[in-house]
């Protein structure tokens, strides 16, 4: 296939109409009509993403996050932007994204169902489609305590932790989430009524904030509620091409857990 054929194919299922106006999604590097035999599919395209897309010898590296946000004025070795573009075009590897366009089509209905919650309203809805956002809140069928319904989240998610704040004897019925960094969003999940808020990248005072407004807050990490994207994509497109192989970069945290 070509890349143009694989951009195609995804964008059909996450139309780049439904992104946020500030994010850059799509081919951001790379010749359209080149031959793509072999896909590597990751979260994020850091230097070592590369370098193992540039060992499975991949012709197209695939991404739920963009390796250019703001204006490049130039693409030179002189930052790591820069370089991570110039690997790419010399190792004839194209590069595209899905971004918050996934995020609006896709991810929520992922968390939803990894965290087996009753269907929802969307918690941000996308200008494009009211029926499609990022974020949803759900009410859930039994109430819970914060620290039971965290241990949920915890084993849905399988993760190793999660950092929760406010009182975890409080009970918990309506269950705001967003995937991703939404820090920004905790007021939209207290107006639409939620106990509780699961995000990534909660920091000290955002929580304290939170709390303090009469919702608790689970920290899942960003990448802990963002990396299905890599089983979803490569699914995907296992099932509709014939010819592509895909290589899914390895699941592991971008930290340590000590």
């Amino acid at each position: 296939m070509k890349v143009a054929e694989i951009v195609k194919l995804l964008e059909n299922e996450c139309p780049k109409s439904l992104a946020e106006d500030w994010d850059n999604t799509g081919l951001l590097v790379g010749d359209s009509g080149a031959e793509v035999k072999k896909v590597y599919i990751a979260l994020d395209a850091t230097s070592a993403v590369i370098e193992d897309a540039i060992k499975h010898e991949a012709d197209m590296l695939i991404t739920h996050h963009p390796l250019i946000f703001k204006s490049v004025k130039d693409v030179t070795d002189s930052n790591f932007v820069g370089r991570r573009v110039m690997t790419l075009i010399k190792n004839n590897i194209a590069f595209f994204c899905m971004h918050t366009n996934f995020d609006a089509a896709l991810m929520s209905e992922i968390v939803r169902k990894k965290l087996s919650l009753p269907e929802g309203i969307i918690l941000l809805p996308s200008k494009e489609d009211n029926e499609k956002g990022i974020g949803m809140t759900c009410h859930l069928p039994d109430e819970m305590t914060l620290e039971g319904f965290s241990l949920k989240v915890k084993d849905a998610l399988s993760l190793g932790t999660v950092r929760v704040f406010g009182d975890l004897s409080m009970k918990v019925r309506i269950v705001s989430f967003l995937p991703g960094s939404g820090k920004s969003d905790i007021d939209t999940a207290i107006a639409q009524g939620a106990d509780v808020y699961i995000t990534g990248d909660i920091d000290h005072h955002s929580g304290l904030d939170a709390v303090e407004k009469g919702i608790g807050v689970i920290d899942a990490g960003h990448y802990g509620m963002e990396r299905f994207f890599i089983e979803y994509v490569s699914l995907f497109l296992k099932g509709n091409t014939g010819s592509l192989e895909i290589v899914a970069a390895p699941d592991k945290l971008p930290y340590h857990e000590l």
